[in-house]
């Protein structure tokens, strides 16, 4: 791939934003490599965990504005297949049924901080600035609004969206974005150990059950999240996790996952 490197270790697959020079700022080939190799992860036996990072000292700038420039000759329809094609990354770092951990080392700007915000775990250094500056150059922040306001709520988003300033990863902490922040010495070692927490410690259909029940059950009524709710739960009895991990539990065995 031209933009992405993608090696796994220890059950972990590590995706690298590679674009450096450029601030790693995303357009369409970019994006396709990212929904590519996001893909390649979930369907790879090895990995259960991922940690999607950057190389160079920007996570992400966001949208590459040369590119957004030329996208401006564009027809309404070629427009929406672009943005369609950002949305469709997002919905697949969201949903997909591995554990999504953003390792953020420097800003995240724009359509780089919707890429940590659609992840399940950020770390970020102290130093990082995140922001979603898109009103700032006459545009909108329109597809990450969705998850921001899922995981913020609307008073906050709308501080956020409307303002488009930038805010310190404590900030970002303080308002539920970022999960940990860590000195640019130890984050590295930090995500990982973490990353290996949840490979030990945890089923991967119970994660992946789990990442589906709260990836739906938020745009259900009463009725049909509980429904829903109760739907999952009798599934999980069913796995092979389940029925390893309560057996293990009664015959007082570790488990190994």
């Amino acid at each position: 791939m031209k933009y992405i490197k993608y090696k796994t270790k220890d059950r972990t697959g590590y995706i690298t934003l590679n674009r450096p020079e450029k601030r790693n700022a995303l357009n369409a080939e970019l994006v396709n490599e990212l929904k590519t190799v996001f893909l390649k992860a979930e369907e790879d036996s090895e990995v259960k965990v991922i940690i999607l990072r950057a190389a160079g000292k920007v996570f992400c700038a966001g949208a590459d504005l040369e590119y957004m420039q030329n996208l401006q000759k564009n027809t309404f329809e070629e427009n929406l297949a672009d943005s369609k094609n950002l949305a469709e990354l997002y919905r697949i770092i969201y949903t997909l049924n591995k554990v999504v951990i953003a390792q953020v080392e420097g800003h995240a700007i724009a359509g780089g901080a919707g890429l940590a915000t659609v992840c399940d775990f950020v770390f970020s250094v102290p130093e990082a600035k995140y922001g979603y500056t898109e009103v700032a150059i006459g545009f909108v922040p329109a597809i990450v609004s969705f998850f921001l306001l899922r995981k913020i709520g609307e008073t906050k988003a709308k501080e956020l969206l409307l303002t488009g300033k930038l805010i310190s990863a404590a900030k970002a902490k303080e308002l539920n974005i970022f999960n940990f922040i860590e000195s640019a010495k130890n984050i590295e070692t930090a995500a990982y150990k973490f990353a290996q927490d949840i490979i030990k410690n945890a089923s991967e259909d119970s994660l992946t059950l789990t990442k589906k029940l709260i990836s739906d059950i938020q745009a259900l009524d009463y009725a049909k999240a509980i429904n829903f709710a109760s739907e999952v739960n009798a599934m999980s009895r069913s796995t092979e996790d389940c029925k390893k991990g309560i057996a293990a539990f009664l015959n007082k065995e570790k488990i190994s996952w």
